[in-house]
């Protein structure tokens, strides 16, 4: 279950607190519903309750707070808005990466897409997803890691009636099972039908905690919904015909071409518009609103308003229930066929038919005697009946037919692995073409680079291979690399996919070093791709001379891997740090431009020592043989060191290293 205690949002300036001092529970085995106009404050408690906004207050899911909670995921799955992810990443790809993630089986995102009916879309990109799809990928997010709890935030915005009533059959069918839902809507007729539990905000204050027959009988009002090309003189009518009878009834005028009436019927409506020869599209009976206060307000017109103020009679069972499963709305079509009425069930009296209203001026029709109404058309295409079909309250057994199903219960979870990281990073780095875009571009530029400075002449031959003249700051290698590392954490701030589960992207050291290890084997592979095309456009264009190896090839090789690996870590650091692939590239650049020239200024001063016979004071200094000639590889990584270039990626590597701990550690103490 949850429970909220004390949510309060911070204030901005002087505007006051978008949720103020807001408590509820929301059980196991219901469907809580949290219920408001827009801005009163639902999307606000949701996000004080994941904690992915900062206020005051607490909540806990079964009996834990959501950071005191190993995995998260798998106790709580969330949907907030449209699905964070890559748009350029195909939706089985995204569902594979999250399993990932969460350690799960990756043929987990093959079961919740079966059960979504995303099956046929698997291979479709995420910015290619119409509303309907998103939100269906949303839940199947949600069920991936098999959670207790589901946290929704307006789950049917949007959608169609018939994906609304499947949406809302999957959550009813979670909750059978024992599962806990709490949506949040603005419809009060969604809440009521859908729902067992409402919980109704406004201006970011609580005003109801209710069940949903309570909600239904006292906040919800019965009206007729009209629909007619003179909708102005009929409300004129309606109202004169109510003054005259002494009776309460209020005609308030909506958009286009419709009418709400309240606290009349179908068949007064009918007979006034018969009279008067008024044609009528519609006539339906609705749940209505929540009166005065209740989302935006309709146009009244103060004509179509009974003057005489009479209390409306207490709401009765059969006129406040709010699980009516109204039709959609329709285009505007006269009705000219007859309707069937429902079926009674055993042991039930058949309720007798409403007569129908002609919807253009003529005779009345008698309905025989004994004889019954046959539908000539589809009833959901019965947007102009006045008899509501029936369906089940939330709170009646649903047989398991009627629920929609659920994907597999995880019965043996994985355990902890250093590998789930590393198994996430990389099919986030392969789900899109950004990385191989990227690869294959700096080697064009590399080749490109390289024919012009042969051209040119003068260029020492690793600069040559390198592709790195002298007027710039770092060879295309170095700076794709840079870029790549940058992508890594880049993408993720912008493409949050892992943002439901903390909040953020999680700063743990095991998704860091899994970052590290990707971006370095990238840029390795990049570093031999670069200098191999290299050498072999040289040999083609330029023959044998201009593409033979330097005699000190061990040891520029580890400079050119030591500095493509460098410039990758850096742009993964930064890009963590500043939240930005823009900033993490920055950084890669200011370590030639900015720091090469500091160390380098450093290094000249009478204070700082050479690398000079450092293995030797080393091995002195700890009384050791170092083993298989390990002085050599040593001395090789101090002259690296010792170089501006190595001596300034290194230090930036260190300083943003640190600053990534402080992060971390700042956002763990809030």
């Amino acid at each position: 279950m949850i429970q909220a205690f004390g949510l309060t949002s911070n204030a901005r300036k002087e505007h006051p607190p978008a949720v103020d001092d807001v408590s509820f529970e929301a059980r196991a085995g219901r469907v809580t519903a949290l219920l408001g106009a827009p801005g009163a404050g639902k999307t606000a408690a949701l996000r004080l309750m994941l904690e992915l906004q900062q206020g005051r207050g607490i909540t806990y899911f079964r009996g834990r707070p959501l950071h005191r909670i190993a995995h998260p995921s798998r106790e709580v799955g969330v949907l907030l808005g449209d699905v964070p992810g890559h748009p350029a990443r195909s939706v089985r790809g995204h569902l594979r990466m999250l399993c990932a993630a969460a350690g799960v089986p990756a043929r987990r995102a093959d079961e919740v897409l079966e059960v979504v009916g995303l099956v046929s879309l698997r291979d479709e990109r995420l910015g290619s997803l119409a509303r309907g799809m998103d939100r269906r990928l949303g839940l199947a997010c949600a069920l991936l890691s098999d959670p207790h709890t589901l946290v929704l935030d307006e789950p049917a915005d949007a959608l169609s009636a018939r994906e609304s009533r499947w949406l809302y059959g999957m959550l009813r069918a979670h909750a059978a099972q024992g599962g806990t839902v709490l949506f949040t809507t603005a419809e009060p007729k969604e809440a009521a039908r859908h729902a067992d539990r409402v919980v109704t905000l406004e201006q970011g204050r609580l005003v109801a905690d209710q069940e949903a027959g309570d909600f239904a009988r006292t906040r919800l009002r019965p009206r007729v919904a009209v629909r007619s090309p003179h909708a102005a003189r009929l409300a004129a009518l309606l109202a004169k015909e109510a003054r005259t009878a002494h009776r309460s009834v209020e005609v308030v005028r909506e958009d286009g071409n419709r009418l709400s009436v309240y606290g009349s019927t179908c068949a007064d409506v009918g007979d006034t518009a018969f009279r008067h020869d008024i044609l009528v599209h519609q006539l339906a009976d609705e749940i209505g609103d929540m009166g005065p206060g209740a989302g935006a307000p309709p146009n009244r017109d103060p004509e179509a308003v009974a003057e005489r103020r009479v209390s409306y009679p207490p709401p009765t069972a059969e006129t406040s229930s709010p699980l009516t499963d109204l039709p959609p709305a329709r285009s505007p079509q006269p009705l000219t066929t007859a309707l069937t009425t429902a079926e009674p069930s055993a042991g039930e009296e058949p309720e007798p038919a409403a007569e129908p209203h002609a919807a253009t001026a003529g005779p009345r029709t008698p309905n025989p005697a004994g004889s019954r109404l046959v539908p000539l058309i589809d009833p959901e295409e019965a947007a102009g009946t006045c008899i509501p079909a029936r369906v089940p309250r939330p709170s009646q057994a649903l047989t398991p037919a009627a629920l929609s199903p659920l994907p597999p219960p995880i019965s043996v979870r994985s355990a902890p692995s250093p590998l789930r990281p590393l198994r996430y990073e990389l099919r986030r780095a392969t789900g899109v073409g950004t990385g191989f875009l990227t690869g294959a571009a700096v080697l064009v530029v590399s080749a490109l680079t390289t024919l012009l400075l042969a051209r040119i002449g003068h260029t020492p031959q690793p600069r040559l291979l390198a592709a790195w003249p002298r007027e710039l700051p770092l060879p295309p290698a170095a700076l794709g690399a840079g870029l790549l590392g940058a992508f890594a954490f880049g993408d993720e701030f912008r493409h949050p996919a892992l943002a439901a589960d903390r909040g953020t992207v999680p700063r743990r050291m095991g998704l860091l070093v899994a970052k590290l290890l990707v971006s370095a084997a990238t840029a390795l592979l990049l570093a031999f791709l670069t200098v191999g095309c290299d050498a072999e456009v040289l040999y083609l264009v330029y023959g044998r001379e201009l593409s033979q190896v330097p005699a000190d090839w061990l040891s520029m090789s580890a400079s050119w891997i030591g500095l493509v690996i460098g410039c990758a870590w850096a742009g993964v650091l930064a890009a963590g740090i500043f939240r930005s692939t823009t900033a993490g590239l920055a950084a890669v650049v200011a370590v030639p431009v900015l720091v090469v020239p500091l160390v380098h200024k450093a290094l000249e001063g009478p204070v700082v020592r050479t690398a000079e016979g450092f293995p030797l004071r080393l091995r002195k200094v700890f009384l050791l043989q170092w083993p298989f000639g390990g002085e050599r590889y040593l001395s090789a990584a101090a002259r690296v060191i010792a170089q501006p270039v190595g001596g300034a990626l290194t230090l930036s590597l260190a300083a943003l290293l640190c600053a990534y701990l402080l992060t971390t550690l700042r956002s763990r103490v809030r």
